[in-house]
C-alpha cells in the first residue's frame, strides 16, 4: 500500500502522493490491529504522510501523525523507533519547538542501533 502511495505521482511531493499516503493510512486502520506487521505498516504510512505534509510546509498537520507513528513504533523499538523519532524531531524543529525536538533526538541516541548480520 505504501509503495503504491509513493509511486502515484512523478514528483515525490505531488498532490496525488499525499492523497495516496492518506489513503494508505485509512486502509491500514482497517487491518487487524493485533498484528505487529499491520501496526508497523500503519506507523510507516503515518510517517510518510507526515513527511509529505512537512515538505508542503504544513508541520502543524504533520505533528499528530508523527506523534502517532512514534507511539506505534515504540512497540517494535530499534530501527522503527529511530526513524519515527527522527521524523518527529524534524516536525518539531519546523514548528520551532526546539526543546521538544532535542528531547526526541536525545531519545534516539539512547536506542541501540539494529544489529548487523554476523556474516558481514
Amino acid at each position: 500500500m505504501l509503495a503504491y502511495a509513493q509511486t502515484q505521482s512523478q514528483a515525490r511531493w505531488g498532490r496525488s502522493a499525499l492523497k495516496s499516503a492518506q489513503r494508505a493510512i485509512a486502509m491500514c486502520r482497517g487491518l487487524d490491529p493485533e498484528s505487529s506487521d499491520h501496526t508497523l505498516l500503519l506507523a510507516r504510512s503515518l510517517r510518510t504522510t507526515a513527511t509529505l505534509l512537512l515538505g508542503r510546509g504544513k508541520p502543524g498537520e504533520a505533528l499528530p501523525l508523527a506523534e502517532e507513528a512514534v507511539a506505534l513504533s515504540r512497540l517494535a523499538g530499534g530501527g522503527h523507533l529511530i526513524v519515527a523519532l527522527t521524523c518527529l524531531a524534524g516536525v518539531l524543529e519546523e514548528l520551532r519547538r526546539y526543546s521538544d525536538a532535542a528531547a526526541a533526538w536525545a531519545e534516539v541516541s539512547t536506542i541501540a542501533p539494529p544489529e548487523e548480520d554476523a556474516d558481514d
